[in-house]
């Protein structure tokens, strides 16, 4: 699994560092959307953000510190002001008059103190084991990244190879509405002449419009396939490198079994499916652990100023104070009105999904290998057929020509072995680019689709001419 947590944060570095290209290549479109995805944006902010989940439980570990501090200040009198009579205190008479003011707040008494405080959790075992879980959900989500710079990868090379198959497309409608306008111009020449019939201008008519109709058409699905690819880096590319003709169609090294072993050490999401159920299972510890004993230890030290009340002149208490304080508190559940098995039972389901989850994981990645591996072997089976079918329909197209211009064959059959070769030539192109994804999807099931990949590929690409 080391080699996949490296993943993170190496993409972006190797291809710049490994490449100067200084046009619209895999490379550099791939370079910009590393930049500018809004997808893979979003994947690295989430997990950023459900990273802080980790450090929130461990900070339940650690030790809380706090300062405190208050200050109040304490007025009193009287609601409204009245006479009192002030007698002689040894003969009991009445010495004079005073006046005694309503309730003011100029004078009163001012107390103020500080303190500090310390907690730090000795023996929590729930705390320790939620850590743990979420120590492996952070593993998960960071292999669940790298599966997102790993799919940004196929979407951006499926979006380039989209517009380069849409081109090719285009440019062999091109020549198709091409061949067709020159029929039907041979043709109107011939039946203008007498040499055939008005109802083969007919169909050479109609081979010509649905040749240009399609070409319309194609237009605007490679248009399409551009703006797909400008979503994915927010920049226009109007030009970008092909596909070189000699670009290698090879079957995949190694047996199945070698591939299925491999991705079996590899795949990210087993990897995430596999961090995921110790997540469960450190959760499933952490519930058990709430019935246990916990031990927590706490101190605090404060200083108290208290202002000394004065009553008829004299001053009554007051002053500075210390005070320190030390505990060692135990805390032993007993009932918590059923919370606790409720929240055990849930952790031992969850624990069973996350099972069920990982095996899932696993046969799904079983079979996606081996459908990757057959299906990238079939393109190079397919590619090599339609090479095969250009040669046929080619000399079939030249043969029917022929015929037509010594008059064994028609218009109609000219037209049928035309659309026959350029139909070839689609399928051709189809395939070719259909090799190519599978290629990197079979990569990707496997788990080990790296920069190098892209940058090996785009070594067989050529400037558009």
């Amino acid at each position: 699994m080391g080699r996949i947590a490296k993943f993170i944060g190496i993409l972006l570095v190797s291809i710049i560092s490994a490449t100067a290209s200084y046009g619209d290549d895999l490379v550099t479109i791939l370079n910009l959307a590393l930049e500018n995805d809004p997808t893979l944006k979003q994947a690295k902010a989430n997990y950023r953000a459900n990273r802080e989940t980790m450090v929130q439980s461990r900070s339940t570990l650690l030790p809380s510190f706090g300062l405190q501090a208050s200050t109040t200040r304490l007025t009193s009198g009287p609601t409204d002001s009245r006479y009192v009579n002030i007698p002689d205190p040894i003969s009991g008479n009445l010495v004079s008059t005073r006046i005694i003011d309503d309730h003011s707040f100029r004078p009163g008494i001012n107390n103020h103190n500080w303190g500090i405080g310390l907690n730090q959790s000795v023996l929590n075992l729930s705390n320790w084991y939620n850590f743990q879980s979420s120590q492996a959900s952070d593993r998960a989500a960071a292999v669940n990244l790298a599966a997102q710079e790993q799919d940004l990868i196929m979407r951006v090379a499926m979006a380039y190879f989209d517009v380069l198959r849409a081109q090719e497309l285009l440019e062999t409608n091109l020549q198709e509405e091409e061949a067709a306008q020159t029929s039907l111009q041979q043709t109107q020449q011939r039946e203008a002449v007498g040499l055939v019939a008005i109802t083969d201008v007919y169909d050479a008519q109609a081979a010509f419009d649905l040749a240009r109709n399609t070409t319309i058409l194609q237009r605007d699905f490679l248009q399409a396939r551009f703006e797909a690819l400008e979503a994915l880096t927010g920049q226009a590319h109007p030009n970008v490198d092909e596909l070189r003709e000699d670009f290698p169609i090879v079957e995949v090294e190694g047996n199945l079994l070698e591939w299925e072993n491999q991705s079996d050490d590899n795949s990210l999401a087993v990897a995430a499916a596999e961090f995921n159920l110790t997540a469960s299972r450190k959760n499933l510890s952490a519930r058990k652990s709430e019935h246990l004993p916990t031990l927590d230890i706490s101190a605090f030290y404060g200083h108290v100023v208290t202002a000394p009340i004065v009553n008829q002149g004299i001053e009554i208490g007051g002053g500075a104070s210390d005070r320190s304080q030390l505990a060692l508190n135990l805390s032993i559940p007993i009932y918590s009105g059923g919370a606790t098995r409720s929240r055990r039972r849930a952790a031992e389901y969850q624990v069973i999904a996350a099972q069920e989850s990982l095996e899932f994981t696993k046969r799904q990645l079983t079979q996606n290998i081996r459908n990757a591996y057959r299906r990238v072997n079939t393109d190079v089976l397919v590619i090599a057929q339609r090479q095969q079918s250009i040669t046929s329909a080619q000399s079939a197209l030249d043969a029917t020509e022929l015929g037509a211009e010594v008059g064994t064959r028609n218009i109609v059959e000219v037209l049928l072995a035309r659309e026959n070769l350029y139909r070839a030539l689609r399928l051709y192109a189809d395939a070719r680019f259909d090799y190519v994804i599978d290629s990197l999807v079979l990569k990707q099931v496997s788990g080990i689709l790296t920069p190098q990949d892209v940058l090996d590929l785009n070594e067989w690409l050529a400037e558009e001419t």
